[in-house]
């Protein structure tokens, strides 16, 4: 491709709406522009890049028999209830002119089922693997740093259909291998699985660290543990015995924190219960359709904090948010000096951390301004609708598995993998006739990979002060290809022939035949980020032929023009392995 032809400029400055260095730079070499807030589209660089990555993802998917289908974006909106899985607000949804319900795709699972329900009838057709990379939509509330979370982009999902649950175990260990060969290609090295278990489902994703990630991790260096801080068990104190004090009420004026209670009260803040609201959209009960709104109360000890997603799993819910006052103060409740002491409210659940519902003598709310209570136990002063683990893992938490200290790191999340709980296929109403007559339904699993934000990721990876350099593997061409010719028209032919030359040994090349200076060509270079660059210009020539030097590299070698193909090759299946 000759760079007087290629459609979009380079910029000299980094746009203002660029939120990460990645970013930037991406809309600087001409790969992508914005069009929307989280909607980009791609120019020819960016497009090239995003198709060999695309490539590469089918490749290794169809390496351990996956199948391409392609589902479409635009579906019948009763698919936004799959097996009690309802999406938020993410999901938009909208009506045809006859009035049928649409929603744009987030994701596929909903078709993916039906086209198993339609095509699967024995258990001589599992196991299954389909997959598709086609546009989805989710109207994220805050899309950052370019693609890394933009609203539109191309998803890579895939759906796993076997026979049992070894099957599914086996179909996931291949299709994860698969991601970890992706990943090695396009050298995102710096990645880490993390594991957790849902009600309906286990959970592994992979996470590249980056700064600029909007994931939290908690990593232990001991023993290698992993999880997202919003998951992200740690191992808790063991309470002291005490013997349950006589409940007391104490004026506390004007401590509606829990410093200020702990300080005025004269005790540490892990003496005292720290409580806090929210609004949740949970399942309706057993044989009800829809949703029900309640307002639940999280039980913390007061030196830790309140693990929203801990607590969304625990409740199941659909939505979640803090409480405002208005909703607080309808169950019964005081913001600010509240418990759960003496609150009964059908709309209020009560979830407690289990190491708040083992600590005796604590202080907590009396639900009366101005007041607390001391000496409050569980189960004699009040109760819980849950107890289980809610409370937040921080830097220095000990780790569950060896007790070292964890670290916090953040990340980018690049792949998941979901295998799904029995009862989940069940709910589809999928079915196949098994090897001894009976019905029964497929182990289900779900994997998936967004190719804008690999292409993000390397970009937030493979780059310096002066642009992108990017793998062989991913880079639009692999070699730029600058010709100084001064307005020697014996250069600029010699020019014309290495191009040819090097299209004819099957070698992608980004030709800069334009009519600028040395100095614009070799910045564009350096920011368009091509494994590797050749030169030819009076000094070259005079040093011996064409000069060679890899991206990342800032030694130069020099090879006479008959040479430089040969060398160029060499170089490039070098870079590869």
């Amino acid at each position: 491709m000759r760079m007087s032809r290629l459609f979009g400029e380079t910029l000299r400055a980094t746009p203002a709406e660029a939120e990460s260095p990645g970013h930037g730079l991406l809309l600087r070499a001409g790969y992508i522009r914005g069009a929307a807030p989280g909607v980009f589209s791609y120019l020819p660089l960016g497009l090239r890049a995003a198709a060999k990555i695309e490539a590469i993802v089918r490749q290794e998917l169809e390496s351990v028999g996956a199948q391409p289908v392609a589902m479409p974006l635009v579906q019948p909106a009763r698919l936004r209830l799959t097996a009690g899985r309802v999406d938020g607000e993410e999901q938009v949804c909208f009506s045809d002119r006859a009035g049928r319900g649409l929603l744009l795709g987030m994701s596929h699972e909903g078709l993916a089922a039906e086209l198993a329900r339609s095509e699967i009838s024995s258990y001589r057709q599992l196991p299954v693997i389909l997959y598709q990379i086609r546009p989805v939509f989710r109207d994220e509330l805050r899309p950052t740093a370019g693609l890394l979370r933009a609203r539109e982009f191309d998803l890579m999902d895939c759906y796993s259909f076997d026979r049992d649950r070894a099957g599914l175990e086996e179909r996931c260990a291949g299709i994860r291998a698969a991601i970890e060969r992706i990943l090695r290609r396009v050298e995102l090295v710096e990645c880490l699985a993390a594991s957790s278990a849902r009600a309906d489902a286990i959970d592994d994703e992979i996470y590249l660290l980056s700064d600029v990630g909007d994931d939290r991790l908690a990593i232990c260096d001991g023993c290698g543990y992993v999880a997202n801080l919003r998951t992200a068990r740690f191992a808790k104190p063991e309470p002291d015995e005490e013997a349950a004090e006589p409940l007391e009420k104490v004026a506390t004026p004007g401590t509606d924190t829990i410093a200020a209670l702990a300080e005025y009260l004269g005790v540490s803040t892990e003496r005292t219960a720290k409580v806090v609201f929210f609004s949740a959209a949970l399942p309706a009960e057993a044989k009800e359709a829809g949703e029900r709104e309640v307002v639940v109360m999280a039980l913390v000890r007061g030196d830790m904090e309140v693990s929203e997603g801990k607590l969304a799993d625990a409740l199941a819910a659909r939505r979640m948010m803090p409480a405002d006052g208005t909703a607080i103060r309808a169950v019964g409740a005081v913001p600010g000096f509240a418990s759960p002491v003496g609150l009964e409210s059908d709309e209020l659940i009560v979830v407690a951390d289990d190491l708040i519902t083992g600590s005796a003598n604590l202080v907590s709310g009396a639900n009366e301004e101005g007041y607390h209570l001391r000496n409050v136990n569980f189960q004699r002063d009040y109760s819980a609708d849950i107890v289980t683990d809610i409370a937040a893992a921080f830097p220095g938490a000990p780790c569950t598995k060896c007790g070292a200290a964890l670290r916090v790191a953040a990340g980018v999340e690049i792949a998941s993998l979901h295998r799904f709980n029995p009862a989940y296929g069940e709910s589809l109403g999928i079915t196949f006739q098994d090897r001894d007559g009976t019905q029964r339904s497929p182990a289900i699993g779900s994997y998936g990979i967004g190719i804008g934000r690999l292409l993000a990721c390397i970009a937030e990876t493979h780059r310096d002060e002066r642009g992108l350099r990017l793998p062989v593997e991913v880079a639009p061409y692999q070699v730029q290809l600058v010709v100084l010719s001064g307005g020697d028209d014996e250069i600029a032919r010699q020019g014309d022939d290495l191009y040819a030359s090097l299209r004819d040994a099957g070698i992608e090349v980004l030709y800069d035949d334009r009519a600028v200076s040395g100095g614009v060509k070799f910045n564009d270079a350096d920011l368009i980020g091509l494994p590797l660059r050749l030169t030819l210009g009076r000094r070259s020539l005079q040093d011996g032929g064409i000069e060679l030097k890899r991206r990342d590299r800032e030694d130069r070698q020099i090879f006479g023009l008959g040479q430089a193909v040969e060398a160029a090759l060499g170089l490039l299946k070098r870079r590869r392995s």
